[in-house]
């Protein structure tokens, strides 16, 4: 037996897991966690200016590296400030580890400092809450945390340690290492065989994937070009395959999607669906049309048949089940893919120059932007957007060809987002470019967590589009209001911000402009600063997101109701001034 205090058992056990960096605050409840912290060699607490920025941070982490995103809060306020980074990792599928201090269970006393019930809080937006009792649960608790967020579908643990367990010293048999207890669901050769058959029988077999098959790149390309299928995929996953290869559609293949997405897609009988939900965003509003010959393959049954149903389901691991697909499949012919992937490569080619115009003398339009930045980066680097209009900007027009170099907000969409994520990111690629793409509403809300950026060295370039308004918002109101209700952005200074938080300042006003300004900000960021490029952006072209979606919900109304919102239109943009 042996006494040691909770916070150094704590500290000790997210050693063991691979935690390198806490995201968070210290207050009076978490105070011994994170003296005990600095005795670490291993971790390094990071202070952010808000826990929402915390949360955000440690999504950056998870989403591009093998290590687990880790908060590190007070209870209560710290709670309730990081839920939306929590929320967004619950519904994203992201795991996330939350240590939180907490209230004395030993003085008797009530209505003390931040004391409120953290698991009814946490409840709706965890995998799991832990409440600890005793020193000797402390370490096999955050191990059993930590099988639980990284297993299944992932997602956010919570755990609450007592101030007291921190402060005093318990008894503790030994100190154990770490040994992963969870294995992923035996995957049925019987389906892989059945689904082997359905795919390779089918005339226009098509492939969508998103982020849970983030690992599976390899077998992905392998499969494609066996049944020689174009592949789409989620948002979220837009990485997961590489946008340079010949096979590769875009975001979506419904309304919602690019014309090459569309068109690759318009007669696929059979479809191979790995590692996504048919959420809404990834489906333009559920807008898409499933053949009825679809395998899905998830590691998490519940998505099964939610939206559409599948001939064959698989519950299991993404590069388990693809490389066993892959096996099964070699022995089938390869199917000719020449018309296909020409009609491919035209369309992008296409799409693409009607973005390109003409250049502007007064903003920046997002197809030469694209197209530069495409130029001034490469492979290894990672990219970080928010939400916004921005999203399905980069979604259409950013070609990105490695996996998990691509991170969005999805199915929780919090703005927020991009600032934070980015800096986590980069802290766990401090030697790749990181990029963060932002609308000038997203950035207001955490933009100011730059300082951490500055504080730590974390050259990371962030692109804030700025057009003064909620842009997506502003443009769903514009078609069929014709008004713009409180998405007007006040006239925010960009470089006094830039100035408050130690960074560089770099405008953008045009695409003369474009080349010069990014090889300068990405020159800047060598130096360890982060650098903040105010870019004049061109919105009034429309993303075939946003296009596909409104067209997609307008026909789902009556036709009494469709007269009502078309005629409200047409009388405001005819009358109103």
């Amino acid at each position: 037996m042996m006494k040691k205090t909770g916070a150094s058992l704590a500290v000790y056990a997210l050693e063991q897991i691979g935690v390198k960096y806490t995201f968070g605050v210290p207050g009076v409840h978490n105070i011994e966690l994170y003296d005990e912290l600095n005795n670490s060699n291993a971790i390094e607490p990071i202070l952010v200016t808000h826990e929402g920025g915390a949360s955000f941070m440690a999504l950056g982490v998870s989403c591009t590296s093998n290590s687990i995103g880790t908060l590190m809060v007070v209870p209560a306020a710290g709670t309730t400030n990081a839920m939306s980074g929590i929320g967004e990792a619950y519904l994203d599928g992201i795991p996330m580890l939350i240590i939180s201090g907490g209230t004395r269970q030993d003085s008797g006393r009530h209505y003390q400092l931040h004391q409120l019930s953290q698991e009814n809080l946490v409840n709706e937006i965890t995998k799991a809450y832990f409440k600890i009792a005793s020193h000797d649960e402390i370490i096999t608790t955050i191990y059993k945390a930590y099988d639980i967020a990284t297993s299944g579908e992932p997602g956010p643990v919570f755990i609450e340690i007592p101030m007291e367990l921190q402060m005093f010293k318990g008894a503790v048999k030994s100190l154990l290492p770490y040994k992963k207890s969870t294995r992923n669901p035996l995957i049925k050769s019987e389906q892989i065989k059945e689904a082997a058959k359905l795919l390779s029988q089918a005339k226009n077999p098509g492939i969508y994937v998103g982020w849970g098959a983030a690992n599976a790149t390899d077998s992905l390309l392998k499969i494609a070009e066996i049944l020689g299928a174009p592949v789409a995929t989620t948002l979220q996953g837009k990485a997961s395959f590489p946008a340079s290869n010949k096979y590769h559609t875009g975001f979506g293949f419904g309304p919602n999607s690019v014309p090459a997405s569309q068109k690759a897609f318009k007669n696929c009988d059979a479809m191979l669906a790995v590692g996504v939900r048919f959420s809404e965003i990834a489906t333009g509003s559920f807008g898409v049309s499933v053949p009825k010959n679809l395998v899905h393959i998830d590691i998490n049954p519940n998505v099964f048949n939610k939206n559409y149903p599948a001939k064959i389901s698989i519950e299991g691991d993404a590069s388990e089940a693809l490389s066993l697909l892959v096996k099964e499949l070699e022995t089938h012919q390869k199917q000719d893919d020449i018309a296909l992937t020409t009609q491919i490569k035209k369309e992008k080619e296409r799409y693409f120059l009607e973005w390109k115009e003409k250049p502007l003398p007064n903003k920046v339009s997002p197809g030469f932007f694209f197209e530069a930045l495409a130029k001034h980066t490469n492979d290894d680097t990672y990219f970080v957007v928010d939400d916004g209009k921005h999203t399905y900007l980069a979604a259409e027009l950013l070609p990105v060809n490695k996996s998990r170099h691509f991170v969005s907000p999805t199915d929780f969409n919090c703005m927020g987002f991009c600032v934070p994520a980015a800096i986590g990111t980069k802290f766990m690629n401090p030697n790749n470019t990181v990029v963060g793409i932002v609308g000038d509403g997203g950035f207001l809300m955490t933009g100011m967590e730059i300082l951490t950026a500055s504080t730590y060295q974390k050259g990371v370039v962030y692109f804030v589009f700025h057009d003064g308004e909620l842009g997506q918002i502003s443009q769903f109101q514009k078609i069929p209001l014709k008004r713009k209700v409180a998405s007007v952005i006040g006239n925010v200074n960009i470089e006094g911000m830039a100035i408050a938080c130690g960074a560089n300042y770099l405008r953008m006003e045009n695409d003369a402009q474009i080349n010069q300004v990014m090889e300068q900000a990405f020159e800047l960021a060598k130096k360890n600063t982060p650098v903040i490029v105010d870019v004049i952006i061109d919105y009034s072209k429309k993303t075939y997101m946003t296009k596909g979606v409104v067209k997609v919900n307008l026909a789902r109304f009556s036709f009494k109701e469709k007269v009502r919102f078309i005629g409200r239109a047409l009388k405001r943009h005819l009358l109103e001034k």
